[in-house]
C-alpha cells in the first residue's frame, strides 16, 4: 500500500443526505473525474454494462453493495454493485441497471428513485461500464439470488466519501505498473474489501460530491 488521502477533505455529512445528492445531481457543479479506465488484461471486443449505486436512505444513508457468487464467469467472489450487461432490449443504461439489481437483490425498479448518472468507466475486462446513482427506501427488503450474488453489504456513505479510507496501491505486472484503489470495510463481523473499478466508480463519486 502507498498511503491513502487523509489529506483531503472528507466529504461533510450533510452531503450524504438524500436531499442534498438529489440537488448535487439536478444541477451538478463543474467536475472531473478522476479515473476513466483501467489496463487492459483480457483481449476481448468491448461490452456495454451498467451499474446501479443504490443509497439506502436514512439518517446515516448507506451504500448497497454486493459480493459476487464464486460461480460467476466474470469477477467472481469480487465486491461490486448490482448490475451487468446491457441488453439489446433495455432501453438504456438506467434500464439495464434497474433491472440487473431486481435480479440479483431483488430490488423492484418501482421503488428506486433515480438521480442521474456518472460518466463511464471502463474495466481492465473490456466493459464500459455506466454508473446511475440512485436512492432506495431504507425500510426495502431485499432477495438476494444466490446464483448470482453471495451476499449483499451497506457501507455507510460518510465512510466512502472520507479519502482517508481511499487506500493507493501500486504493482509492476505484465510490464506495466498498475496502480489502484481500496476502500477496506469491517462491519464488525467481515471485512467488505472494495477495490478495483468499484473503488474507482466511488472515488470519481467523492470527486462530484466534494466538488
Amino acid at each position: 500500500m502507498l498511503g491513502t488521502d487523509a489529506h483531503l477533505p472528507a466529504v461533510a455529512p450533510a452531503e450524504c443526505q438524500p436531499l442534498a445528492l438529489r440537488r448535487r445531481l439536478a444541477a451538478p457543479p463543474p467536475w472531473q473525474p478522476e479515473l476513466w479506465h483501467e489496463p487492459r488484461f483480457i483481449e476481448r471486443a468491448p461490452s456495454r454494462a451498467a451499474v446501479l449505486m443504490a443509497v439506502r436512505t436514512g439518517p446515516q444513508p448507506t451504500l448497497l453493495l454486493t459480493e459476487r457468487s464464486p460461480e460467476l464467469p466474470d469477477h467472481p467472489g469480487q465486491i461490486a454493485f448490482p448490475g451487468g450487461k446491457i441488453d439489446a432490449s433495455d432501453a438504456n443504461a438506467q434500464a439495464a441497471a434497474l433491472r440487473e439489481a431486481q435480479e440479483e437483490i431483488g430490488l423492484p425498479h418501482q421503488v428506486v428513485e433515480v438521480l442521474g448518472q456518472l460518466p463511464d468507466y471502463t474495466t481492465g475486462s473490456g466493459f464500459i461500464v455506466t454508473p446511475v446513482l440512485a436512492l432506495v427506501p431504507a425500510s426495502q427488503r431485499l432477495q438476494p439470488d444466490p446464483r448470482e450474488v453471495a451476499a449483499v453489504f451497506e457501507v455507510p456513505l460518510v465512510y466512502l466519501m472520507n479519502p482517508a479510507h481511499h487506500r493507493r496501491h501500486e504493482l509492476l505486472w505484465q510490464g506495466r505498473r498498475r496502480q489502484w484503489f481500496s476502500m477496506p470495510w469491517h462491519d464488525g463481523t467481515r471485512e467488505c474489501y472494495i477495490w478495483g473499478a468499484t473503488a474507482a466508480m466511488l472515488r470519481n463519486l467523492y470527486r462530484l460530491l466534494s466538488a
